[in-house]
């Protein structure tokens, strides 16, 4: 798991570059800070975060994910996540589709939900694997209450620049609301080129903060007609918009379509860990342009194209729920199946990626 035994990431191969966010600058209240991760959160929508102080908690979630990894699949299978459209817990390699065919995934991953986590030693949720119990209070909940916070401080950087009156969106990520925020290892093993261990897809919340060793995050940059490789950059997260941020702001922030594929080059032949926290919405949060509270917001869905996507009329549980229920493959029908599991991403947009995957695929 240490990182320095991994092969680098070849540089031959094209990257997508993002831009370099520091979050002591950005605690700090430094204006030009603030306005590069603003230029970052309305392009793309991702962006590397640096000096975020979480290196230690993460070199330990990277253990817990390995501990639980390697527990009998039997074992693993009595906490699995289960086909009603809850994320928490363990997902087996090949439960979910990838795509509009069928095809199936190959990640396995454990996921904890933050309730579960701030709640212990009681059960919020549910109950997970001996390998997570025993890392809860000294690995889990510590990388909770660190990415909870880096995540509300971007929270507040947005608020500002959105033109919200103070704590508008904090009160739409309430740390006491149950959630769909959650923490999860991703395991994927080594596979052909171009495999996907996760499809394409936008986030389901409102913040990612992502950790990684290796590559395979890929974005679908808006007017490309390839998939771009995102490096990894030691003791730097890779931080991201979802779904819900992008409704808020009516479409202000930017939720982007990416990926998780086989690493390039020599990384190909080696196991992938990453680890990811989820910021997302309170269960009873309807998920709906928030202009009202804002005239910036409310110009922004005025000009949209398509202003009804601004105002879904489901809460961020419905909204989540759906989206997970439609990925798992048991509850397949056809191509409307995993169509029903889509987010905020533009019809035209989603046919260009898939043309791409085509292509890649031929």
């Amino acid at each position: 798991m240490d990182s320095t035994d991994l092969p680098p990431f070849p540089d031959d191969i094209p990257t997508h570059p993002l831009l370099v966010i520091d979050y002591a600058l950005l605690k700090a209240g430094d204006p030009a800070e603030v306005e590069r991760l603003w230029t970052a959160a309305t392009s793309l929508g991702f962006w590397y975060l640096k000096n975020h102080d979480s290196d230690d908690e993460v070199r330990g979630m990277f253990e817990m994910g390995a501990e639980t990894m390697a527990l009998p699949m039997e074992e693993k299978m009595r906490y699995e996540q289960g086909d009603d459209g809850i994320s928490f817990g363990y997902k087996a390699a090949g439960a979910n589709a990838v795509d509009a065919s069928g095809t199936l995934d190959t990640a396995q991953f454990i996921n904890v939900a933050k309730d579960d986590a701030l709640a212990w030693p009681e059960r919020a949720r549910r109950a997970y694997p001996r390998t997570v119990d025993a890392r809860m209070d000294s690995t889990i909940k510590p990388f909770v209450e660190k990415s909870l916070a880096v995540n509300m401080t971007l929270l507040a950087v947005f608020n500002e620049k959105l033109g919200f009156p103070e704590g508008t969106l904090a009160k739409q990520h309430l740390r006491e609301e149950f959630s769909g925020s959650e923490t999860r290892v991703l395991y994927s093993p080594p596979a052909g080129k171009d495999t996907q261990a996760i499809g394409a897809h936008t986030d389901f919340g409102s913040l990612s903060f992502l950790h990684n060793r290796l590559g395979g995050l890929q974005v679908f940059v808006p007017g490309a007609e390839e998939w771009q490789y995102v490096k990894p950059i030691p003791g730097h997260a890779i931080c991201n918009i979802g779904d819900a941020l992008a409704i808020f702001s009516g479409g202000i922030l930017r939720s982007n379509l990416h990926r998780v594929v086989t690493p390039p080059g020599l990384q190909a032949t080696h196991y992938r860990f990453s680890l990811v926290f989820f910021t997302r919405p309170g269960n009873s949060v309807v998920l709906r342009a928030l202009k009202e509270a804002s005239p910036i917001v409310a110009d922004a869905v005025v000009r949209s194209p398509d202003p009804s996507k601004y105002d879904t009329g489901v809460t961020a549980l419905e909204w989540f729920t759906r989206r997970i229920k439609n990925q798992r493959i048991k509850n397949r029908t056809g191509p409307e199946t995993w169509m029903a599991s889509r987010g905020t991403e533009h019809t035209e947009h989603t046919a260009v990626s898939a043309g791409a995957e085509l292509r890649a695929s031929a």
